[in-house]
């Protein structure tokens, strides 16, 4: 069943990033305003019910595997060890990440289909910024934890 699990975590990491990567790519290639505004304008409703709904599978899987493997254990017994730095540093990232995507998905959501004001696009684009490159990191701690396995 773990097997199963871990499978959807993978699967879900997948969309989630490669969603992610689509849309900093529209961002980078895009360099018509005109056409950047409505591919996001179509796209950007989509896309977040579409990562919304991989976000809270990775929540679900993850916590599943965080309790099947023990943590916290690994945190009451080991809290100095390269596993448990590694997994708490995981989490607080993935924290953040969560934090920021519902920032930006309620500025993307309040002000679709009408202009946003500066604040709100500074906000938006530097959540989906921090977004992006968190989700670099994320991979990165995972195939650590994965080493200390």
């Amino acid at each position: 069943m773990i097997k199963v699990v871990l499978y959807t975590h993978i699967l879900a990491a997948t969309a989630w990033i490669g969603g992610s990567l689509l849309l900093f790519a529209l961002g980078v290639l895009l360099r018509d305003r005109k056409a950047q505004k409505q591919v996001y304008a179509h796209l950007g409703p989509l896309y977040g019910y579409f990562e919304t709904f991989w976000l809270v599978i990775l929540w679900i899987t993850g916590l599943t595997m965080f309790f099947h493997f023990g943590f916290p254990d690994v945190f009451k017994h080991a809290p100095d060890s390269e596993l448990a730095r590694l997994m708490h540093v995981k989490l607080m990232i993935v924290g953040g990440l969560t934090l920021l995507t519902v920032i930006h998905m309620t500025i993307a959501f309040k002000t679709h289909g009408i202009e946003r004001s500066t604040l709100q696009n500074i906000v938006s684009r530097g959540s989906s910024m921090a977004i992006f490159l968190l989700n670099l990191v994320i991979i990165w701690y995972a195939i650590g934890i994965r080493d200390a396995l």
